[in-house]
């Protein structure tokens, strides 16, 4: 693609990078058929290639965002799964994360949507007021229909609406601590990273991966003031946001590394892998940040990654269960990790069965299915659907949005790889799981502990 951008322009690191990326680009438009919003909407502007053009004359003008822009830029997933499709291998993600920051800084969105966006940001990445959130949600679930109505209130009923009913009991891998082996029997040691929402709706997740991690010799620390990864504002174009939940992280981490060492720093929920794996990008022109970041950026690995490399062996619990793998988007395209989730199933004596269209997004995408309810919603449907015709007795996931979101519309239960996982190594049964357990599994004794050191 030809690009004429000025010198003074080609200055600014971020838009050099840009200008690039969309050379790179050679309009063969393979991105449109993998594209889950130009399948929906079947509008070239709701494509990476439509919108690689909306971008690439935003900049090149180096005027504000319009208001077309910000509509069609706002509708991209991020799920990347053109990426995964470009024979040009296009950096689409760059592109619209670079595009989503200029919008960010120049358009002035409606007052309802200002209002929204400054509600998700100051209440999902703090898992204390995450939790309040959704507990307050109770209240407002029966005045659902009614926010519906009014275009105003629609994420408001959205938001609500994916709130569960009652949330999991607290866990002690909400807090730092380090969860050691036997004296002698260490493999390694590594940092889970905690993140922000998944403590609250989904503690089990890394309960499930320490315990899993510590059968296998493998001590699991929980750094002091570690976080939000910064995904969730980054994806709504707060680059200064993102940025100071990284920095918080890494210093948190490197301390760890410096100190007693970390082999790894695993993430379980992918979506915040894609993030932590692109820090070492997001600092690339911060003199003072950008070693320290590539260090942590190069010690991330998702927890499927890792425990394929630790070859757990032969399950002692062989599942006997179906399985639909369902794909996440950050972890099969943002991470280019598609065959480690499955084979550890199989090693856990699972049956994988793949969707139809597993390339397709589930409609999650961090704040998406709060932002764009609607497109969202025929998203979900369209893989639920997909995941019921395979006639598994449990999906499995590598990342929590996905779960929430496949969960409100399957009769299926939806559980994350790694609790299948360490329910086959030796640990109890999975919440919602209890009627697939085989009558000899659910009175063997178990390995039920979480106890970390003072």
């Amino acid at each position: 693609m030809q690009t004429n951008f000025s010198l003074a322009q080609l200055a600014d690191p971020d838009v050099a990078n840009s200008e690039q990326i969309l050379r790179t680009c050679v309009h063969c438009g393979f991105c449109t058929a993998t594209c889950p919003t130009y399948v929906l909407l079947g509008d070239e502007l709701d494509s990476p290639r439509g919108r690689i053009y909306l971008i690439k004359d935003m900049l090149e003008r180096d005027r504000p965002a319009s208001e077309e822009v910000t509509l069609h830029v706002d509708r991209c997933l991020s799920c990347l799964s053109c990426m995964t499709t470009c024979p040009s291998c296009v950096d689409y993600m760059h592109l619209v994360d670079h595009a989503r920051a200029h919008i960010n800084e120049t358009y002035r969105r409606p007052f309802a949507d200002r209002m929204t966006r400054a509600l998700l940001k100051a209440v999902l990445p703090y898992p204390g007021r995450f939790r309040a959130a959704v507990l307050a949600a109770f209240y407002g679930r029966p005045f659902g229909w009614l926010l519906k109505r009014f275009t105003a209130t629609r994420r408001l009923a959205a938001m609500i609406g994916l709130a569960p009913v009652s949330l999991p009991p607290r866990s002690r891998s909400e807090n730092p601590g380090t969860y050691p082996v036997a004296p002698g029997g260490r493999r390694g040691r590594v940092a889970i990273l905690r993140g922000c929402a998944q403590p609250v709706l989904g503690p089990q997740i890394n309960d499930a991966a320490i315990r899993l991690l510590n059968r296998a010799g493998v001590e699991v620390v929980l750094p002091e003031g570690e976080g939000c990864c910064g995904a969730l504002v980054h994806h709504m174009g707060d680059a200064d946001g993102s940025h100071a939940f990284a920095k918080r992280n890494i210093d948190a981490w490197l301390a760890e590394a410096d100190g007693e060492g970390l082999d790894a720093i695993l993430v379980t929920t992918s979506g915040c892998g894609t993030t932590v794996k692109d820090y070492g990008f997001m600092f690339r022109n911060d003199p003072e940040w950008a070693g320290k970041a590539a260090r942590v950026s190069a010690l991330a690995r998702d927890i499927t990654e890792y425990l394929e490399d630790l070859r757990l062996g032969p399950a002692p619990n062989p599942l006997g269960l179906t399985v639909a793998y369902h794909a996440a988007c950050s972890l099969q395209h943002g991470q280019q990790v598609r065959g480690a989730p499955k084979t550890l199933l199989a090693d856990a004596g699972c049956e994988i069965r793949e969707p139809a269209e597993s390339h397709l997004c589930c409609g999650s995408a961090g704040t998406y299915n709060m932002l764009q309810p609607e497109i969202s919603g025929q998203l979900r449907d369209r893989k639920a659907a997909n995941l019921a015709e395979t006639g598994a007795n449990v999906i499995a996931a590598g990342n929590l949005g996905c779960l929430v979101q496949i969960g409100g519309a399957s009769d299926m239960p939806v559980i994350h790889t790694v609790e299948l996982l360490d329910w086959a190594y030796g640990g109890p049964v999975p919440d919602g799981l209890a009627g697939l357990a085989r009558r000899t599994d659910t009175t063997r004794e178990v390995d039920n502990t979480l106890v970390p050191t003072p």
